[in-house]
């Protein structure tokens, strides 16, 4: 079977350094079956360049974001959206939709600001296994 390029899978840009976010990272690559996603650390030269077309400095993220053909999600639309696309029962938090954005980006910023206190921070990015990493950009 022929693999898609990669501008034909939405890419997750995520916080390499962050445990938390590496570890998201990691789950999305285990449960995502189908192969949906791309992945690319904000530090990486791919990841900082799809920052900051969106609008966030890389060096300062405050998000992470899904960038599919052109369009960039952030804060919890990007959680929402990254957790309906991988199948059940994990698109269940899916109707966390449900909930006025004015509600839930608020408290999705509260975690993204405080995420290396709460969740630590790595000296060096994640690195994927060899099987990941044909999906990391």
């Amino acid at each position: 079977m022929m693999e898609k390029p990669a501008a034909h899978h939405p890419i997750i840009v995520f916080d390499g350094i962050c445990v938390l976010c590496s570890a998201n990272a990691q789950f999305v690559l285990k449960f995502d079956r189908k192969g949906v996603f791309r992945l690319a650390a904000m530090q990486s030269e791919v990841g900082a360049d799809l920052m900051r077309q969106a609008g966030i400095d890389p060096e300062d993220p405050d998000s992470f974001i899904i960038v599919e053909q052109g369009r960039v999600l952030r804060d919890s639309d990007a959680v929402i959206s990254m957790w309906k696309r991988l199948g059940w029962p994990w698109k269940i938090v899916g109707l966390a939709g449900l909930i006025p954005r004015g509600i839930r980006d608020p408290l999705y910023r509260l975690i993204a600001r405080n995420r290396y206190r709460i969740f630590g921070k790595r000296e060096t990015c994640w690195m994927p296994s060899p099987e990941q990493a044909k999906r990391i950009l």
